[in-house]
């Protein structure tokens, strides 16, 4: 869920939120809210459909419909992808233990025929082995065919479970990508950046944070629509991604709204310095333009601030010390880049 409108406009929608949620039976709970804020915010065209339909057709909405909605249409992606994985594991499952149980009840018959066959074995009425020695037969030939389904089962089961297992993986790392950018969300930047000190740095290395803001960034949306506001985000995470090529390790994140970082592991200070002037460098020179006409609407530029880590840094003191840099870019003119 990405959310792009201004405190005025989403308390607006909180407003008319409010409003709807009294109208209804379903709990004032962060689901519901969900729910009505993205259909009143106009954001949601598939969850307004569905909404405006349940509601012709059921008039007041509980708590059942907006989990149904909620799931089906405001739910992030990995979420549903989640729930499919796990019924599908589950089918997996239930299919190779039914397998199991058939050859285990197949092995209980022919147990019991290879008992009653050494017990004819044992008489010496000779009449009555034959019968015995025919039902074994058939017997050893439906346990031989129940083992081989279940041996395909087994295989079938693990082929399941090894593409489960990378469906869940892609999920996972999809789950840590902005879907607008492509690089890193603020739960991916969270990750990286605490893997990365959890690992130390050598005596002769550092590691490195640049924080950018897009200048002006709420006038971009207030002039030219979100639509244009998104393009710019999108353009950002292109600059940001040709501007580390050949960086080894660097990662990109996008760490909230028009907020990015760049963390460079094992890499001087003058170095990430020197990133971050080229980002701003190329960002300044971007002309958005009207695809329609070709004609030039918009260019924007970037503020950013660089820092590396120092001894018994935490995320947070690591954060708060370059957004303390870019501040200080922002406070003397914007479109700079300030080191500390």
């Amino acid at each position: 869920m990405n959310y792009s409108e201004s405190k005025e406009k989403s308390a607006e929608i909180l407003r008319a939120v409010i409003g709807q949620m009294a109208r209804h039976d379903a709990s004032f709970n962060p689901v519901t809210f969900a729910v009505w804020y993205e259909h009143l915010a106009g954001i949601n065209p598939g969850l307004s459909e569905a909404l405006n339909g349940a509601i012709a057709r059921l008039g007041r909405l509980g708590d059942d419909s907006m989990r149904q909605l909620f799931d089906a249409h405001v739910a992030p992606p990995e979420h549903q992808v989640m729930n499919q994985v796990a019924e599908r594991f589950q089918k997996t499952m239930t299919g190779m233990s039914d397998s199991a149980t058939r050859t285990g009840q197949d092995a209980g018959k022919f147990g019991e025929q290879l008992s009653r066959l050494a017990q004819a074995l044992e008489s010496p009425d000779v009449d009555t082995l034959s019968p015995h020695i025919v039902q074994a037969r058939e017997n050893a030939s439906e346990m031989r065919q129940s083992a081989q389904a279940l041996e395909r089962q087994v295989a079938q089961s693990r082929q399941e479970i090894a593409a489960l297992q990378a469906e869940l993986g892609r999920v996972r790392q999809e789950a840590l990508l902005c879907p607008l950018t492509r690089v890193l969300n603020r739960r991916g930047f969270d990750q990286t950046l605490q893997a990365i000190l959890d690992g130390g740095t050598e005596a002769d290395k550092t590691h490195c944070l640049v924080m950018l803001d897009i200048d002006h960034f709420k006038k971009v949306n207030d002039t030219h629509g979100h639509v244009m506001g998104d393009r710019v985000i999108q353009a950002m995470g292109e600059v940001m991604r040709a501007c580390v090529t050949g960086q080894n390790g660097t990662s990109l994140a996008r760490y909230g709204g028009e907020e990015f970082a760049v963390l460079l592991p094992d890499t001087p200070i003058h170095v990430a310095e020197s990133v971050a002037e080229n980002i701003r460098q190329k960002v300044k020179a971007l002309k958005m333009r009207n695809r329609q006409t070709q004609e030039v609407v918009l260019t924007f530029t970037v503020s950013a601030g660089v820092t590396r880590v120092a001894q018994g840094d935490k995320p947070d003191t690591l954060i708060a010390r370059a957004d303390s840099a870019l501040y200080q870019s922002k406070q003397n003119g914007r479109d700079r880049v300030t080191c500390v």
